[in-house]
């Protein structure tokens, strides 16, 4: 969430900002938050003002009754009276007042970096980086969903049959393959010095409003209404609200915490040859990083989670690029994200696998996430996280660049997790 202080203060960087970001009607909201912040500002005083003004004549009641002026205190209590039914009334026209400006801040997304290039579209990314060589396939390759059936490792059908569209079951050496990724990248975040958590998969209003998932991806989330609480979108949503009104010690930064857990995500409007098989789906698994950190070191960290992430897909002896995201391909929520994409060389195009994000303040004020500086000052942390990784494009990779006419050969890393080399 963005601070009124920024808003007031450099009103024309916000609106220019947020157009980056292809935002609607930018300096029309902001004119319209501002002068909703004068209105509160313009309230409080009046009510501080009266408030001040009945403690005032309670004090001179107080004495009166002492020297024994009764008639003179008893005129003053009606004045009082008064005073404390404007008062109350100011303080009901103050909670309405804040109310709509904390409804239209959750309305305004993150402002990006100086560094996010300008652009509409997917097509508008920089290429940062690319990384490895695209594989030559044999005649005849297959996309992976035709791979699956014809090695039964994954079962479309039967997940339709269970549950609906977009929930596989995975099976045989299919769901060995992905428990086997799961504990790799697991084991591999422990060794860069990640705590592993396992969170809830369910979080509540205040945890999606924390991370910004709410009201912005509400009918992206599956919700049960029941108890209204809400299926999780990723690991970063329980993992990050752990800290949710925390002040942090300064030698406890950076916070670095990884975790795994299915995801869930309605993909409403999603359709067509592109989200098929594995490329899209309602329930996945994913591996989650998250580190908290001092501002002024956030960008230096962004940087290193961006390497590790590589390091997983070249230790996966996947092809891969990564891309800074343009200001209208943006997260609602990102200040600058990195994508990595891996190759697909039977589908003949690039697959998202991971997003790293830099936050900065943007959820640590929705969280009141914060340390205290050497003057004992209170200020916001700067939160961050990334895939490492989401499973279903990166198993799509492994067996489209992989297969052979005679199987599907693993990457050697997995094979102590596998206990086969080869799937068939």
């Amino acid at each position: 969430m963005l601070q009124l202080t920024v808003l007031r203060e450099q009103t024309d960087f916000v609106v220019a900002a947020l157009n980056k970001k292809n935002y609607k009607n930018a300096a029309q909201e902001v004119a319209a938050l501002l002068e909703l912040d004068q209105q509160r500002r313009q309230v409080q005083n009046e009510h501080d003002e009266l408030q001040s003004r009945a403690n005032s004549i309670a004090k001179e009641i107080g004495a009166l009754m002492k020297s024994g002026e009764r008639e003179k205190a008893e005129s003053l209590k009606s004045e009082t009276s008064e005073l404390k039914q404007r008062t109350k009334t100011l303080a009901e026209q103050l909670s309405a007042i804040e109310d709509e400006i904390q409804k239209a801040l959750y309305k305004l997304p993150n402002l990006p970096h100086e560094s996010v290039p300008a652009g509409r579209t997917a097509e508008d990314n920089e290429v940062v980086l690319q990384h490895g060589e695209i594989p030559t396939l044999h005649a005849g390759a297959l996309p992976h969903w035709e791979l699956i059936k014809q090695y039964d490792i994954i079962d479309f059908d039967l997940g339709n049959k269970i549950t609906g569209a977009g929930f596989p079951v995975y099976k045989k050496q299919g769901a060995r393959l992905q428990r086997a990724l799961i504990n790799f990248f697991l084991d591999e975040a422990m060794k860069a010095g990640y705590m592993e958590v396992q969170p809830p998969i369910l979080i509540n209003e205040a945890s999606g409003y924390g991370t910004g998932q709410l009201p912005d991806k509400e009918g992206q989330m599956y919700h049960a209404t029941a108890d209204n609480l809400y299926l999780i979108p990723t690991a970063e949503v329980p993992i990050t609200n752990i800290y949710r009104d925390e002040i942090v010690p300064v030698d406890k930064l950076p916070i670095k915490n990884a975790g795994y857990t299915p995801c869930f995500r309605r993909e409403a409007g999603s359709w067509g040859a592109d989200v098929r098989g594995l490329n899209r789906l309602h329930q996945f698994d994913k591996v989650e990083i998250v580190q908290i950190s001092l501002p002024e070191k956030s960008y230096e960290i962004l940087e290193e989670m961006s390497s590790y992430i590589q390091s997983l897909l070249q230790k996966l002896e996947l092809p891969y690029r990564v891309l800074r995201l343009c200001g209208g391909d943006m997260g609602f929520t990102s200040a600058l994200t990195y994508d990595m994409e891996v190759y697909s060389t039977a589908q003949g195009r690039w697959l998202e696998v991971s997003s790293c994000s830099n936050f900065e303040t943007y959820q640590a004020n929705r969280l009141k996430l914060r340390y205290k500086t050497e003057s004992g000052k209170t200020q916001l942390l700067h939160t961050l996280n990334g895939s490492a990784l989401a499973l279903p494009r990166i198993v799509a990779a492994i067996l489209e660049n992989n297969q052979t006419p005679d199987g599907i050969n693993m990457p050697k890393v997995l094979h102590p997790y596998l206990g086969f080399e080869k799937i068939g």
